[in-house]
């Protein structure tokens, strides 16, 4: 079988390996669908967080079974999604049911190999299927799913006042989410075509750029003069970090969806006065991506508009580099292996 490694920043591999053998307690998958995600961008272009190489990314998965013991939950060709942080057991936050931030968390095609191959074989307890959801949508599940978690992290509910930092996947993926709750939502990002997509493709009625003269005016005026009392950054810029602490209203909660590599610093004084809560959204629960999975069983969210573009296993070394950047006008590519 076939599998694609990066080898280092900017330099992939093709690599012919044998069909793996089945261990207890795995299934094994042929992939039939991989989204790319901005960590798949920033490991190529060398900047993403505790990574190293070679890797073989991918971790939005959408897969069929064809090989694994008998159980009660899934059957050979099952079409599945991959819950891709496979956790310790043990540990505290485990412990807390809090698999997603567990001490010694294996993310599958971040800090292990992972999705870029004919077949793969992962823990069956990763698995989660429905029967009704397309091999798409399976394969966006997890991007939706992290955008969940933050909302949830966020406490967002009804009325609430939310700023979504960041018009790439994932903080759309948080906007659609905190939508769902009946929130007022509002986009804010320094590129006019992502902005431009979340109005005419998702409906989205209040975005701000942020560039413009004043747009701490603009946020006043759409909130009422309170300020979000939710703000959620889905950037990971330290730029776009910092700034948004300025966003918070009184009592209200930032959550950190976006990671940065380097220190953060913001005004002890007006997030003491604020009696603010900073919080952190690593990864998803299955909860996550059951709420993400009924919301689009139920017609509640519509994912079409999110896939942008698409390109064949093959042809990844040679079109991935053109995926990246702020006027590629890519929200969500999906890599097919149907050949």
């Amino acid at each position: 079988m076939v599998q694609l490694i990066c080898t280092q920043p900017g330099e992939w591999r093709f690599s012919e390996v044998d069909f793996p053998e089945l261990k207890p307690g795995f299934a094994i998958l042929k992939v039939k669908r991989i989204g790319i995600c901005g960590t798949d961008l920033h490991a190529f272009e060398g900047t993403q967080p505790f990574f190293s190489y070679p890797r073989i990314l991918g971790h939005e998965i959408a897969a069929e079974i064809v090989e694994m013991e008998a159980n009660d939950l899934f059957e050979i060709g099952d079409w599945v999604s991959v819950i891709p942080y496979f956790a310790c057991g043990d540990c505290f936050a485990c412990q807390q049911n809090k698999p997603n931030c567990c001490s010694s968390l294996q993310v599958f095609g971040v800090h292990i190999d992972g999705g870029m191959s004919e077949y793969i074989q992962v823990p069956i307890n990763s698995l989660i299927k429905d029967k009704s959801l397309s091999l798409d949508q399976l394969a966006m599940l997890e991007p939706l799913a992290i955008g969940a978690h933050g909302v949830k992290r966020g406490l967002v509910k009804s009325d609430d006042h939310v700023l979504i930092v960041g018009a790439g996947p994932i903080g759309l993926g948080a906007l659609l989410m905190a939508t769902l709750t009946g929130a007022n939502v509002i986009l804010m990002d320094v590129n006019e075509q992502r902005l431009n997509f979340a109005v005419e493709k998702l409906g989205v009625k209040q975005v701000i750029n942020a560039l413009e003269s004043d747009p701490k005016k603009r946020l006043m005026d759409l909130t009422m003069g309170q300020m979000p009392r939710v703000v959620i950054d889905a950037t990971g810029s330290q730029k776009a970090i910092e700034n948004s602490f300025q966003w918070i209203a009184h009592s209200g909660i930032y959550v950190l969806i976006g990671l940065q590599l380097k220190d953060i610093s913001f005004s002890h004084p007006e997030f003491h006065k604020r009696e603010a809560t900073l919080m952190s959204s690593r990864n998803a629960t299955r909860e996550d991506f059951k709420w993400v999975i009924e919301s689009i069983k139920n017609g509640r969210m519509d994912l079409t508009p999110l896939l942008t573009h698409r390109l064949d296993f093959l042809s990844i070394p040679n079109e991935f580099a053109s995926l990246n950047g702020p006027n590629s006008g890519v929200i969500k590519a999906m890599i097919s292996f149907d050949r």
